[in-house]
């Protein structure tokens, strides 16, 4: 009697009615069940720490400021940049039109859009279980009017899932910011240095080093407060002044260039951590804390060198197959009729 062979198709279509798909099940208490089927070669990125942080509002940073406890902040553009942030502690992290650059390539941050920002916003929202999260409004969304400003906050809001948004300008946008705080949507203000504003301000200069202009910072900075904002973000500002401000404002400073007198601290990430290659600008005011980039390099150029030596993949990284099951798959092969 003729040999039945199994074609391909049917063949796969045994294998998945046989192999069920695995449940993962909380393995100490408190963790979080995963519940996820694989359907795939790649895993999940990773579960919540097993002790989960009690998760970040408006209360937990008004809490903080009162204690005068700095805040913690850092930008983040995609699932796996936010998954770090918040893993490591950070009170509130970004999705910071900064992608523009660091994430998308783009010249600067004027170049990206609405529907780009909503969609890194709920990448990070996937990730963020404690920090509390904020989008930025790119440019265009928001300065025509106050009610351009609230549908483009209401969709970052709804669509992108973050807990707020961040909007550049002071004394001129605060009937804008009020429209939005009255919708009941939290709103961090950012003055100084506005990138989105470079052409204006003739390049990336910093505001406030005349009387004048500390003038000008402290009126946008009470202006941005009396139109509801929870805090403001004060961007290359001569550290002297930011600290005065922040002593005459009821509500916290985060500084980035502007000295450790704010209220709190933000970093681009991928300034801060390094994960740039080798002769790139970077403002004064950045500490570089790691060397992703190098990390990296060092990986890929390690793992190239395996392959092109067939290093990798190694027999601890592939599949064993019993010797009788692939002897009688050898002889169905030899036996096939082309």
């Amino acid at each position: 009697m003729a040999q039945r062979i199994m074609r391909p198709h049917t063949l796969q279509k045994t294998l998945k009615s046989t192999f069920l798909p695995v449940t993962v099940a909380p393995t100490r208490p408190g963790a979080i069940s995963l519940c996820q089927t694989r359907h795939s070669s790649h895993s999940p990125l990773g579960a919540p720490p097993a002790a989960p942080r009690k998760k970040v509002t408006i209360n937990t940073l008004q809490a903080l400021y009162k204690k005068d406890e700095p805040i913690t902040m850092l930008t983040a553009h995609d699932f796996p940049s936010a998954h770090v942030a918040d893993h490591a502690g950070m009170d509130i992290i970004l999705v910071g039109d900064s992608l523009a650059m660091v994430a998308l390539g783009m010249e600067d941050t004027s170049e990206v859009v609405l529907e780009e920002m909503i969609l890194h916003c709920r990448s990070v929202a996937r990730a963020t279980k404690a920090a509390f999260t904020i989008g930025d409004l790119p440019m265009g969304s928001y300065e025509i009017a106050p009610e351009q400003a609230l549908e483009s906050a209401i969709r970052v809001v709804k669509e992108g899932r973050v807990q707020g948004i961040k909007l550049e300008g002071g004394l001129e946008m605060a009937p804008t910011i009020e429209r939005i705080t009255r919708a009941g949507i939290p709103v961090l203000g950012h003055i100084g240095l506005t990138p989105q504003r470079q052409n204006a301000l003739g390049g990336f200069r910093v505001q406030g080093k005349t009387t004048l202009g500390a003038l000008k910072v402290l009126e946008d900075a009470e202006a941005v407060q009396a139109a509801g904002c929870f805090a403001v973000v004060l961007e290359a500002v001569p550290a002297e002044v930011a600290s005065l401000v922040t002593k005459k404002l009821k509500i916290p400073t985060i500084g980035i260039g502007a000295g450790n007198g704010c209220s709190g601290q933000v970093l681009v990430q991928v300034d801060m951590s390094g994960n740039f290659p080798p002769g790139r600008f970077l403002p004064k005011f950045v500490k570089q804390y790691g060397d992703v980039w190098g990390e990296s390099m060092k990986a890929i150029q390690a793992y190239k060198t395996d392959v092109k030596s067939r290093a990798y993949p190694a027999p601890e990284h592939t599949y064993p197959m019993p010797a009788k099951e692939f002897a009688e798959f050898e002889n169905l092969v030899k036996s096939r009729i082309i």
